[in-house]
């Protein structure tokens, strides 16, 4: 459940990313000015790493939601993903910080439990029983 609900966080933010990139690039990179070139604005010209940025944090929503939906199975490589999608998970802290403080204290917790839940021993009992 913990890494559904990171994975639909991080998917609201790359969806953000993808639709709103002209002017979250104008937002870093400023206004154009007299030395940009005609017809082009800084935000319009860097609004591509802006688009690459936000598919990259769809495949990292995939990646938490696809390892959340393949729990039921118990293999034991699983445990190990969840693990390295909660420190994968952590740094995305900041990016919700700068949009809202209070999302980046409200991704905190789960992004910390994440990565502490799959490593206690009651987790990994879990996944070293082979169903039968």
């Amino acid at each position: 459940m913990l890494m559904m609900v990171l994975g639909g966080m991080q998917a609201v933010l790359g969806l953000a990313l993808l639709t709103n990139s002209v002017a979250i690039a104008t937002a870093i990179w400023g206004e154009a000015d007299a030395s940009t070139p005609c017809c082009t604005t800084p935000g319009e010209a860097h609004s591509g790493i802006i688009v690459c940025a936000g598919l990259l944090v769809l495949a990292v929503a995939a990646w938490g939601v696809t390892t959340a939906l393949k729990f039921p199975t118990r293999h034991l490589n699983l445990r190990v993903s969840a693990f390295a999608y909660g420190w994968t998970a952590l740094p995305f802290t900041l990016a919700f910080f700068k949009v809202a403080p209070v999302l980046g204290l409200v991704w905190l917790v789960p992004a910390i439990l994440a990565i502490v839940r799959p490593n206690q021993p009651e987790s990994r009992a879990w996944f070293d029983h082979q169903p039968t």
